[in-house]
């Protein structure tokens, strides 16, 4: 498998970012990234997908959309649209038609920062998704560095302390998303799971302080989705848009935190009599299988099923569980910091099913 990272929400100035197309490919380069899709507010703008260069590297630059309906007071339901080749926001005021045309045309939906905070002080309203009927979307945003930050806003204290510390600023995908996530899979749903910076690069003021929040280069080294691809890119931008998004409807991607440490090589997978799987592939068994974690550096790995912790592993590197019962498996991985571990890795599940054996009536004594 050929591994790949990029980051899924990103803001520019055509909307309520602050940084150009130009501008934001340089700092995804600067960061090491393969790939970033910048999703505008109700914005799609065209000409702008295709490579960019750098000294001796490229990425991959797409262009998706953040869709909502402005006019809802409050504000609710962001929808983060992928490749539907076409302005979806002429649908953003009934959320399940968006999602249904979204798919109508091609594309992958995912549920923008489900749940968010309210930050009065700064007159920032609670974003998160408030139409819970709706069904057939591709997955969640599970982590939204943004939303961490915003969710620490109770004062202006605060405010200054994270701007100018950062990395003590992420605790983790959000608890709630988390649970829902858990709650949908271990429903017989399957719904993928990313992560983004939701990047916007605002200019922040106070008093006679000035700082950017966050520049996108550094953002870009913070949370990221890492892809599995089945064949390497190619360099051309329509057949590699299309590997990468297949893989992410497929739900070959984990969450990566990588500014701690790169999770670039993290890998769970599992094999049976049957086959084998990565992240998103079904793995059947008869009597058992054999699920494996393999992290980057050693830490505490963690291995759920439907949320519910199964084992739990100490300062390793490589973790291996057999399994006889059939649900969504998924894999943590988490890093010590200070006197605590902090989340690092979150991966898609894997989807253990038993195969029923049938008994013959001539095999019957």
């Amino acid at each position: 498998m050929f591994e790949f990272s990029g980051n899924l929400h990103v803001h520019s100035t055509f909307s309520d970012g602050h940084g150009t197309h130009d501008q934001i490919a340089a700092a995804a380069l600067q960061a090491g990234l393969d790939f970033v899709v910048v999703t505008d507010h109700n914005q799609r703008p065209d000409g702008l997908d295709g490579y960019r260069f750098g000294r001796d590297q490229r990425l991959l630059m797409l262009i998706g959309e953040e869709v909502h309906d402005p006019k809802r007071i409050p504000e609710k339901s962001h929808l983060l649209v992928y490749e539907a080749r076409r302005a979806m926001a002429e649908f953003g005021k009934v959320p399940q038609e968006l999602i249904e045309q979204t798919a109508r045309h091609g594309g992958l939906s995912f549920l923008a920062h489900p749940f968010d905070c309210a930050a009065p002080r700064f007159k920032q309203s609670d974003l998160s998704w408030d139409d819970w009927q709706v069904e057939g979307y591709t997955g969640l945003e599970l982590w939204n560095f943004m939303v961490d930050y915003k969710c620490r806003l109770r004062s202006l204290p605060e405010a200054i302390f994270y701007s100018y510390f950062p990395s003590r600023i992420a605790r983790g995908a959000n608890r709630r998303a988390l649970a829902l996530w858990d709650s949908l899979l271990g429903s017989g749903k399957r719904v993928v799971a990313i992560g983004n910076s939701d990047a916007h690069a605002l200019p922040a003021r106070w008093g006679p302080l000035r700082r950017t929040l966050f520049p996108y280069a550094w953002l870009f080294r913070a949370v990221n989705t890492h892809v599995l691809c089945e064949q390497d890119l190619s360099g051309e931008p329509d057949r590699d848009r299309a590997l990468l998004f297949e893989a992410i409807r497929l739900g070959r991607c984990f969450i990566g935190y990588d500014l701690p440490a790169d999770t670039r090589g993290f890998m769970f997978s599992g094999n049976s009599e049957h086959g084998t799987a990565v992240m998103g592939d079904s793995l059947t068994f008869d009597l058992g299988a054999t699920l494996q974690v393999r992290s980057p550096v050693p830490g505490k790995i963690r291995i759920l099923r439907s949320g519910s912790l199964v084992r739990e592993w100490s300062a390793a590197q490589h973790a291996v569980l057999t399994i006889s019962e059939p649900g969504p498996y998924r894999a943590e991985v988490h890093l010590p910091s200070g006197s605590r571990f902090r989340p690092w890795i979150y991966s898609n599940p894997i989807f253990a099913q038993r195969i029923s054996r049938r008994v013959s009536p001539a095999s019957v004594i």
